[in-house]
């Protein structure tokens, strides 16, 4: 097991050192989105580094459509076929339970599904999960569960939940298993649990509790910024951490925004994710200190300052400017969705370096009032 490090608190804020066979995650952490082991933009291993990524994460049920997970596997395991030698995390395929449902059947011993990309007929369950992850070679595994609709009715919620605790013991004995075979790549591969209970507080407590009796490497929050109003979100992270053991990383998957992520570390969860940062970069939507820059707007068309003033991103640092990048993106050349996403993440990883930083130093709440009041500024009235 990963020896999760618990450096100090402010408040339900954590600051804390996850220490794995791939390298120590500091977090709070934001995990960079490689859904198909590259993130969406042309961005490379090397290039993840040069804007302090941690930790990258890649998709099981993607990955097994293609190129297979047994491709994946002959080529060494993520890490080797991606030149990235730090962190990986891969989902369990559970949210496409939830993101493809006209093309799935859930059944007690898993999901059925019609390949999002041909068509063909594929089932995953926990066994079959942990199986593409172990031939993915990730450092943490995800549990393979359903998330339901966050406006799901109670009793649905209710069956739902109880069939996703018997996955998750299911995949914690085949991974168990998996982890000691001469041929897997990764015997150290960690796993973390989802809760789920939609926005029912008593449904998420008690499936918290529950799952916290199974001493797994880590704990996710699923099922949320899926419909829900953020207070509703942040209400249900208020409520489940506190009941998830304090001695092991909370996960917060698929959230969100700069201001999510901020009031997410406020209510005590170390590890975040979303797409936002690179699919908002593809479309010309650029975070600030100041909030988003629309950099497509005619107004940036001979601006040549860069996308933000002292960031230290590739983009920025190396003097492109607003003007250049706005024409790049609308020649539909490369190179600007290339520079676009680079900023965002690099805004996303210095973001939580910056919140790293003021936990250290004991200021986290006067930082957070501070950042989110920058961020409802407005980029676009500079």
């Amino acid at each position: 097991m990963a020896e999760y490090e618990l450096l100090k608190k402010e408040g339900t804020a954590k600051r804390a050192r996850f220490h794995t066979v791939h390298g120590t995650i500091e977090t709070p952490v934001f995990m960079n989105v490689a859904t198909s082991a590259a993130i969406k933009g042309g961005l490379s291993g090397k290039d993840l580094e040069s804007i302090d990524t941690q930790v990258m994460l890649c998709n099981t049920y993607h990955l097994h459509v293609r190129p297979g997970d047994d491709v994946v596997y002959d080529l060494g395991g993520l890490h080797r076929m991606t030149h990235w030698s730090h962190p990986i995390l891969t989902d369990s395929g559970g949210f496409q339970v939830f993101s493809l449902s006209d093309l799935r059947r859930i059944r007690e011993e898993g999901v059925y599904f019609h390949s999002h990309v041909d068509g063909r007929k594929l089932f995953i369950g926990p066994e079959q999960s942990m199986q593409i992850q172990s031939h993915l070679a990730s450092t943490i595994a995800m549990a393979f569960d359903e998330c339901p609709n966050s406006r799901a009715e109670r009793r649905y919620v209710e069956d739902s939940l109880a069939r996703t605790t018997r996955w998750l013991r299911r995949c914690r004995a085949e991974l168990t298993r998996l982890n000691v075979l001469e041929e897997t790549i990764n015997k150290e591969q960690l796993l973390f649990g989802i809760n789920q209970g939609a926005v029912f507080h008593d449904i998420r407590i008690a499936h918290a509790k529950e799952i916290a009796e199974m001493e797994l490497d880590g704990y996710a929050i699923g099922g949320l910024a899926v419909g829900e109003t953020a207070e509703e979100m942040y209400s249900v992270i208020e409520s489940t951490v506190p009941y998830l053991p304090e001695n092991r990383p909370t996960y917060l998957m698929g959230v969100g925004t700069p201001e999510n992520i901020i009031e997410g570390v406020a209510r005590g969860i170390d590890f975040f994710d979303c797409v936002y940062p690179s699919r908002n970069g593809r479309h010309g939507n650029l975070y600030t200190n100041r909030g988003t820059l629309h950099i497509r707007n005619k107004r940036y068309e001979r601006d040549p300052r860069p996308i933000e003033e002292g960031c230290q991103c590739p983009a920025c640092r190396e003097g492109y400017s607003r003007g250049y990048i706005r024409h790049l993106l609308k020649a539909e050349e490369a190179l600007g969705l290339r520079l676009c996403v680079m900023h965002n993440l690099f805004f996303y990883n210095d973001l939580m370096r910056q919140i790293r930083e003021a936990l250290d130093e004991g200021h986290f709440a006067a930082f957070r009032r501070k950042k989110l009041d920058m961020l409802a500024l407005g980029a676009d009235t500079d």
